[in-house]
């Protein structure tokens, strides 16, 4: 592949756990050469090729990569599923960045994938707050170049309802023996993604489902990615509430809040005290969805890049 052509390109990285060491595949498009990186950051049940038409639209701007995340697509799966939390997802991009060596980054964080950039920004604070120092007394932070940020229908405040709702679905395993009852499933759980092509859903199939060895179509991620999520719900999360709001406020480049007119995850309340908090927040809300904004469809990669660019 010649530089600049698009991609995508598997890679990995390798990641550290309490449990070991596991692999995090990652998709890259355009340039591999090209300081200016857009991470592109999945939510809880997806995979980084949900974001194909995005890194289409910017491969010619951006070093575009959108990992899997542990657990999912073609990532390794951990042999801790408490480990299935926000601070590990936050240590393997960690890792993916000092691959990636940008010398500029923005973000797309969808749902799950905004709560780590959350926790990315939170970390960054805490380390220009407390820098590290080596034995000969010299000091550095971490420094990541870290530029404009999406949120995907994601805030600090996450409604009860919507987590009720993703509960009931993350970690139920289904099979089909056909493709067209696989995406006519889809079609039916992913409702509130709103209206799509039929090529959208074909698409939006393949990326979360995959044919196992017995020829059938199955979940694509660790089914123990329940048991991660389930504990944070019962506690973590509302707990780190503050924290999110903390880490929000701190954000310091331009930010864009994108909301499903319908979302039962991020509310109208929290997208208003979102743009009272900090100045740097804009918001956008697309209307006829719900959680969250799939960022296919020409009207919303419109938005994103007259926000990136």
């Amino acid at each position: 592949m010649t530089v600049g052509e698009v991609g995508p390109r598997l890679d990995y990285v390798m990641c550290t756990s309490a449990a070991g060491a596991h692999r995090m595949a990652y998709w890259e498009w355009g340039d591999p050469h090209n300081p200016k990186v857009l991470l592109c950051v999945h939510g809880l049940s997806r995979t980084g090729r949900d974001f194909d038409p995005v890194a289409r639209a910017f491969a010619h701007e951006y070093r575009v990569v959108c990992p899997d995340i542990v657990g999912r697509g073609r990532s390794d799966w951990l042999l801790a599923p408490a480990l299935y939390a926000v601070p590990q997802y936050v240590a393997d991009i960690l890792t993916l960045i000092a691959r990636l060596q940008p010398k500029q980054l923005d973000w797309i964080g969808t749902s799950m994938g905004g709560l780590v950039a959350l926790g990315l920004v939170g970390l960054l604070e805490l380390s220009a707050a407390v820098p590290v120092s080596n034995p000969n007394g010299l000091e550095a932070s971490l420094g990541l170049p870290l530029g404009k940020i999406v949120l995907n229908d994601i805030g600090p405040t996450i409604e009860a309802a919507g987590l009720a709702r993703i509960a009931t679905q993350v970690g139920q395993a289904v099979s089909f023996t056909d493709f067209d009852s696989a995406e006519a499933y889809i079609r039916q759980s992913c409702a509130e993604f709103g209206p799509h092509t039929d090529e959208d859903w074909r698409e939006l199939t393949r990326n979360v489902l995959v044919r196992n060895k017995q020829g059938r179509w199955v979940r694509h991620y660790d089914m123990k990615i329940a048991e991660g999520f389930r504990a944070q719900m019962n506690g973590a999360l509302a707990g780190a509430e503050t924290l999110l709001w903390q880490s929000f406020q701190a954000i310091k480049n331009p930010v864009l809040i994108m909301r499903g007119e319908q979302s039962d995850l991020l509310s109208r309340a929290t997208a208003e005290r979102m743009l009272q908090l900090n100045d740097q927040a804009q918001l956008h809300e697309v209307a006829g969805v719900g959680h969250a904004p799939t960022l296919r469809d020409a009207s919303q990669l419109d938005v994103l890049r007259n926000f990136l660019m």
